[in-house]
């Protein structure tokens, strides 16, 4: 029953009883829309940015609140937030900033500088708005 799609939902039968999930091209198409507002290229502010993920995760959510997808949310919910400390990391440019930004946490001299010096191979790093 994965085939058929309706406004985004797609059915599927538990225990002989007929309930809704979301399509998988649904959530194709919001991850696609998610990396245009998260992504650095798309000409748009810090509180512009924040505004339309704001109503770009809100709206989703209520069009699709009928739907079994606890762990699929879950999933989303985890992407997005890499993605936000992604686009807020490569928006520290500086090697001193970032460095600065990590003390502000209170992560050890060693460690604070190797995270900004890395590049790409950096893996999950807290990020402090300001301390």
């Amino acid at each position: 029953m994965k085939k058929v799609k309706y406004l985004g939902y797609s059915l599927y039968v538990h225990k002989g009883e007929e309930r809704l999930r979301i399509h998988p091209k649904s959530v194709q198409k919001f991850k696609g829309k998610i990396r245009e507002v998260t992504g650095r290229s798309n000409g748009m502010g810090v509180e512009a940015g924040k505004v339309r993920l704001n109503q770009l995760v809100q709206g989703w959510m209520n069009h699709f609140k009928l739907a079994d997808a606890k762990m699929l949310i879950q999933g989303l919910d985890e992407w997005i937030r890499s993605r936000i400390r992604m686009a807020i990391w490569k928006r520290r440019k500086k090697i001193r900033t970032r460095f600065d930004n990590l003390k502000c946490l209170e992560i050890k001299d060693e460690q604070a500088w190797r995270w900004p010096t890395q590049g790409k191979a950096i893996g999950v790093v807290p990020i402090a708005q300001s301390c």
